[in-house]
């Protein structure tokens, strides 16, 4: 049970005999107060974020000031540098809040684990374009990380999120062709290495482009059909041959003409 312990008083009379009205409150009050102060703290650290974004989206990283983005989230400086150490803090507090698509949890799935080896290297990628396609922040941020930033040492933990991002995505993928090859769901002479790198560069460079251009972006339904192409070149794909080395050819010593190659073989 609370009990109050703060006691305000106001001179509002009631009554001929009233010699003032007590009113009671209790330490709750306080709470709310603070509670309300946290609030709107973690709603201006929000507004700096999504102002950074957008001003880090526009000018790049590196062309990007403080000054800038305070402006543009119609903060002071001083309310940026209580949030963040510096601009470097801020981009990576920036990335760290969005889940990028081969961070989804659908998209990481390990096809090599499932039934279908084949249908999950499918799944899996289908779920990352599709993901890509439907959040406009998550293809934003990923087009300042690779394309308007430059990485210094305090941008590192965010270059190697995104290495070991990718690095995961290639390995998944490359266990589940192997798990379908294994199975006879793709031919025996396919080099399964180079088709995940084939499979791993087209999502990415796609990821890419729509973050570049989001006009060339498909329908989000055609996502499946995208990688289709792809699989069904794989599942038709010609069995390996070993490269046969090229012949040396003859050298003739300088100022020397070559002789018939019936002479030569004459002498």
């Amino acid at each position: 049970m609370n009990v109050c312990k703060v006691r305000f008083y106001d001179n509002t009379r009631h009554g001929p005999e009233s010699t003032g009205r007590q009113r009671f409150t209790c330490g709750c009050y306080w709470r709310i107060v603070a509670r309300r102060t946290k609030d709107e703290a973690v709603e201006t650290r929000n507004q700096i974020l999504d102002a950074a974004e957008r001003v880090f989206s526009e000018r790049g990283v590196s062309r990007t000031s403080l000054a800038d983005i305070a402006e543009a989230a119609s903060v002071t400086r001083g309310a940026i540098y209580w949030h963040f150490k510096d601009k470097a803090d801020l981009f990576c507090e920036m990335v760290a809040r969005v889940t990028m698509p081969m961070e989804d949890a659908p998209c990481r799935i390990n096809p090599a684990l499932e039934a279908d080896p084949l249908a999950g290297v499918r799944a899996m990628l289908t779920g990352i374009l599709q993901r890509t396609s439907g959040d406009v922040q998550a293809r934003r941020v990923f087009h300042i990380v690779f394309h308007k930033c430059e990485y210094v040492d305090e941008m590192e933990p965010v270059r190697k999120r995104f290495s070991e991002m990718q690095a995961g995505c290639l390995s998944r993928l490359e266990q589940g062709l192997k798990q379908a090859q294994k199975l006879g769901q793709l031919p025996p002479g396919l080099d399964v290495h180079r088709a995940a790198l084939g499979l791993h560069a087209l999502v990415d460079g796609l990821i890419s482009n729509w973050a570049m251009d989001p006009e060339t972006m498909p329908p989000e339904s055609d996502a499946g059909r995208v990688i289709d192409v792809f699989l069904d070149g794989i599942l038709h794909a010609p069995p390996r041959t070993a490269l046969k080395p090229a012949r040396r050819a003859h050298k003739t010593p300088r100022g020397k003409a070559a002789k018939p190659a019936s002479r030569r073989r004459r002498a």
